[in-house]
C-alpha cells in the first residue's frame, strides 16, 4: 500500500508531500488539480511498463508541457513514493526527469530503498545520479539508460521486485460508456480491467469463474442502484463476450436487455465496481486502484450507495478517488483523515488534510463531509503539507 507521495513540478503542482491510506478522496472543485496528483502516479505506472518517451507520447505532451514552471524554475519533475511491502518491510521510491542537452531528456537522479520496519534497517537500495549506479545487496547492476527508469532493469533482483510489482501494478479509472455499449467485447484479456472498462464483460465473466461471491455482491450493489434489475448475466459467443440485464416489471415479467440499451450511468456504476471487485484475491493485482469521479451519471442516492461500495472494496486494496460530488461525501461515516482537500486558488495547485476547522466539525459530527463541500468549506490545511525531500541524503 503507499502510504505517502511527494511530487515536484507535475503540471500545476509546484509542490505536495501527503499521506494516503487504505480509502483517500482528492476533494476540490473542477479545475483544482485532482486529476494531475492522480496523473503524476499514472506517469510512474506507464514508465514503469514501458521506455520514457511512451509515457510522454501517451499524454501527447513532452517535459515542457508536464512541469509547473514558476519563477525561476526550469524544466523537470520529480516523484517519491513510499509504501508498506509486508508487515516486516517498506520501501520508498524517487525519480527525477530533466532536460537533457540538446533536447529531449533523461532521468537525472533515481532512488530506491528497501528497510525492514521493526529495526529501521537498509535491507537493499540503489542510488542512480550522473549515469553512475551505487547499490547494497544488489550485486549484479546493470548500466543505467536514459530512455527507461533504473526500477525496470533492478526489479530483477528479489529486494527490488515487490517495489516494481506494487507500482506497475496501479490501475486508473475513467470508464467511457460509449466504448462499453459496443455489444461484443472482442478484447480477450481477462485478468484487469482496462481502464475505459472496454473489456468489461470479459472481466466479469472471469469474476464469475473465480469469486463468484464477488459477483454476488457486485449485483448486489446494482440492484440498490437501478431500481428493478433481477441480474446481470454474461455470455460467450465464439471467442467474444456478451453482457445482458436482466430487468423486472409488475407482474413478475421481465425483459432482457444489452448493454447498448442501458444507461450511461449504469455501465459507469457497473464498471466501477467490476474496478474495485476484480482483485482475484486480497494484495493481487491490481495494487491499487484510483478512480475519477465515480458519481458522474448516477442519481445523487446512487452516489451514497457507491461510498458503501468504495470502502468494501478498499479494505480488499488501495482506493484513491477524485470527487467534487457533496452527495458521494454525503455520509457521516466519512473521516477526516479519509479526506484530501484540493485548492487552487493562489495560481498552483495545494493538496492537504483538511485543515482544522474541517476537522473539527467532522469529528464533532457537526455536517457531514458533503454538506461542508456544498458550503465551500472542505479547504486544505495551509501549513499541512509535509517537507519530504525526494531523495534521501545518504543515498544522493
Amino acid at each position: 500500500m503507499l502510504t505517502r507521495v511527494t511530487i515536484e513540478n507535475f503540471k500545476s503542482i509546484a509542490f505536495c508531500d501527503v499521506k494516503l491510506g487504505p480509502l483517500t478522496f482528492l476533494v476540490g472543485l473542477n479545475g483544482a488539480g485532482k486529476s494531475n496528483f492522480i496523473d503524476a502516479l499514472r506517469f510512474c505506472r506507464d514508465a514503469l511498463r514501458g521506455p520514457l518517451d511512451q509515457a510522454f507520447a501517451s499524454r501527447s505532451s513532452n517535459l515542457q508541457n508536464l512541469s509547473h514552471i514558476g519563477a525561476g524554475s526550469s524544466p523537470g519533475f520529480g516523484l517519491r513514493v513510499e509504501m508498506q511491502l509486508s508487515e516486516t518491510s517498506a520501501a520508498h521510491y524517487a525519480f527525477a526527469i530533466r532536460p537533457q542537452s540538446p533536447r529531449g531528456f533523461s532521468v537525472h537522479q533515481e532512488e530506491c530503498v528497501v528497510k525492514d520496519l521493526s529495526t529501521d534497517a537498509v535491507l537493499a537500495y540503489f542510488a542512480v545520479s550522473s549515469g553512475i549506479v551505487r547499490g547494497h545487496n544488489f550485486q549484479e547492476r546493470p548500466a543505467p539508460t536514459d530512455s527507461r527508469l533504473y526500477l525496470v532493469h533492478a526489479s530483477g533482483a528479489s529486494p527490488f521486485r515487490l517495489v516494481y510489482d506494487a507500482l506497475e501494478g496501479m490501475e486508473f479509472y475513467s470508464p467511457d460508456p460509449e466504448i462499453m455499449k459496443v455489444d461484443l467485447d472482442t478484447s480477450g484479456p481477462a485478468d484487469v480491467l482496462e481502464s475505459d472498462g472496454s473489456n468489461l464483460a470479459s472481466v466479469f465473466e472471469r469474476i464469475g469463474e473465480e469469486r463468484p461471491e464477488m459477483r454476488k455482491r457486485i449485483e448486489e450493489y446494482m440492484q440498490r442502484i437501478v431500481p428493478g434489475l433481477r441480474g446481470i448475466g454474461s455470455e460467450t459467443i465464439k471467442t467474444f463476450k456478451l453482457l445482458s440485464f436482466e430487468q423486472g416489471f409488475e407482474g413478475n415479467g421481465s425483459r432482457t436487455f444489452t448493454a447498448n440499451s442501458m444507461s450511461d450511468g449504469t455501465l459507469r456504476a457497473l464498471a466501477i465496481l467490476v474496478a474495485l471487485f476484480q482483485r482475484s484475491d486480497v494484495g493481487s493485482k491490481p495494487t491499487m486502484v484510483a478512480i475519477e469521479e465515480p458519481e458522474t451519471g448516477l442519481h445523487p442516492a446512487g452516489a451514497g450507495i457507491l461510498l458503501d461500495a468504495l470502502r468494501e472494496g478498499a479494505a480488499r486494496g488501495q482506493v484513491i478517488v477524485t470527487s467534487h460530488s457533496p452527495d458521494l461525501l454525503d455520509n457521516r461515516a466519512i473521516m477526516s483523515e479519509w479526506i484530501l482537500a484540493v485548492d487552487a486558488s493562489h495560481g498552483s495547485t495545494m493538496i492537504a488534510p483538511l485543515d482544522a476547522a474541517g476537522r473539527s466539525t467532522l469529528r464533532d459530527r457537526l455536517y457531514t463531509a458533503g454538506e461542508l463541500l456544498r458550503m465551500d468549506q472542505l479547504k486544505p490545511e495551509i501549513n499541512g503539507t509535509l517537507s519530504r525531500p525526494l531523495f534521501d541524503a545518504p543515498f544522493v
